[in-house]
């Protein structure tokens, strides 16, 4: 055979090899690269292992994704950024994880969660329970369409330093109203309890709402005013850890998994407790985002995380979350933590309130707004005004009958008026009133900058008033 012949031979080959080649890319066109974006309220900490760990795993390989980036956004953000982004192109979001839920249930009303469905997510939903202590792990649309599945759980209480509690002669607290009791401002000017601020953290806005649902609506607020007054107020629910565990403070509210932390950071010195007046599980949710492009990815990488391979994620030390699948537990690594497992059982068979999520959906723009007009904003003037009043108790300088009177003056939030700027009329803080006002409060900022002035101004002028009544009784 010729050199000719050969040649021939050889780019005939090529022109069917390349022809099929381009029939099969036709038919089978090759998975363009995948990059997740996950709106989330987790931290760092939570998310360098679920990232490490995912990006190995076999998910990864089989939807051809190429990275998973992190948009830690402050909830009061989160639904103008998915509508935003819905409309730019490449910069869609795919999932939202974590953040409480109420959070998400406020997405499902605004329409930004699509059905979770499809062989993989459907097999693994199946392990996770329903409810636990009677709060839901699922949520369900008006078409039955499941929506959201929680990814862990949690519980609501305080961290606590015993060394500083202690070396400042103060109790260990059992329930959320010793929190607000007049013993816990014998420290005052300097705070001994920690919490955040409603706006920024929703695991505290959880803890508040747990409290006026206990207690009811104005004791509940008595309590909410008078922890703020004893504490300092964070702006991240982590710093509130972090302070507990360097001894800054001696308790903090904190969700479960924060306590755990600072546990095992210094078993001897710190202990996470479940108030003995109660508290709740929450599932702490995971979805799909309509504005997802893409789905089938995006909803592999949910059933993985709902998985027992990554439910793994939550028994790292770095984390240390209850899981909502308790599989994971039956796991190599699931054995190594006995203590983790302890938490869950001892979390599910914990204290729980009679806990209503819609009723805090349908008033919680407005608590966590009229929380931090009345007691973050004018924080400096209501811990002057308390610390004065709760050393003037304690040093026998007004009676008891007094002071309950101050105190209702100064926590009340029936007794507190202000002007609508909706409509120029006097109101006090109801809860009705919250109710009707907190989708506007959410959507108007306008009206809720109005009334966050409303709001601070009155509660200013409160603070001033009871001063002045507490002088009164007990002299300057």
């Amino acid at each position: 055979m010729n050199s000719k012949s050969i040649l021939a031979i050889v780019v005939a080959f090529l022109v069917l090899a390349s022809t099929a080649y381009l029939a099969y890319v036709y038919v089978f066109p090759p998975k363009k690269p995948v990059v997740l974006r996950v709106i989330t309220r987790h931290g760092y900490d939570i998310l360098d292992v679920a990232k490490a760990a995912f990006m190995s795993s076999d998910v990864v390989k089989k939807y051809n994704v190429k990275d998973v980036q992190w948009l830690s956004v402050d909830p009061s953000e989160w639904i103008d950024i998915i509508k935003t982004s819905a409309s730019k192109e490449g910069q869609e979001i795919d999932v939202a994880w974590g953040g409480g839920p109420t959070l998400f249930d406020l997405l499902a009303t605004n329409g930004l969660l699509s059905p979770l469905e499809g062989g993989e997510i459907s097999s693994v939903v199946k392990q996770i329970p329903d409810t636990l202590s009677g709060a839901p792990m699922k949520r369900y649309d008006s078409k039955g369409n499941l929506i959201w599945v929680a990814a862990a759980i949690s519980s609501f209480g305080f961290t606590v330093n015993l060394n500083y509690l202690s070396k400042a002669k103060l109790p260990v607290p059992q329930t959320w109203i010793d929190l607000a009791n007049e013993t816990y401002a014998s420290t005052l000017p300097v705070p001994s309890v920690g919490v955040a601020d409603a706006t920024v953290s929703t695991s505290n806005t959880r803890i508040f709402e747990i409290i006026l649902q206990r207690y009811g609506w104005e004791k509940g607020w008595e309590i909410l005013t008078l922890i703020g007054a004893n504490s300092v107020i964070y702006d991240e629910s982590g710093l509130v850890r972090d302070a507990v565990i360097r001894g800054d403070i001696g308790v903090g509210n904190t969700i479960d998994f924060y306590g755990y932390t600072a546990q095992l950071e210094n078993p001897t010195l710190c202990r996470y407790i479940i108030p003995k007046d109660g508290s709740i599980v929450n599932g702490d949710p995971i979805a799909l985002l309509a504005s997802s492009k893409n789905k089938e990815a995006a909803t592999a990488f949910i059933a993985w995380v709902l998985s027992a391979e990554g439910q793994k994620i939550w028994l790292d030390n770095r984390t240390n979350r209850l899981p909502a699948n308790p599989a994971v537990f039956d796991t190599p690594e699931g054995k190594k933590r006995s203590d983790l497992k302890a938490s869950y059982e001892d979390t599910v068979a914990s204290l729980s309130i009679n806990f209503s999520d819609d009723l805090a959906l349908s008033y919680e723009q407005a608590v966590m707004w009229f929380y931090y007009s009345t007691i973050t904003k004018p924080h400096s003037q209501l811990q002057e005004t308390w610390g004065k009043l709760a050393k003037a108790r304690l040093s026998g300088k007004i009676s008891q009958k007094d002071f309950s009177a101050l105190v209702d003056e100064l926590t009340n939030p029936l007794k507190l008026k202000f002007v609508d700027p909706a409509d120029g009329v006097e109101k006090v803080f109801t809860q009705e009133y919250a109710q009707s006002i907190s989708q506007r409060v959410f959507s108007d900022l306008d009206y809720r900058k109005a009334l966050i002035n409303a709001w601070s101004n009155a509660a200013l002028s409160r603070y001033s008033n009871v001063a002045s009544e507490l002088e009164k009784i007990v002299g300057k």
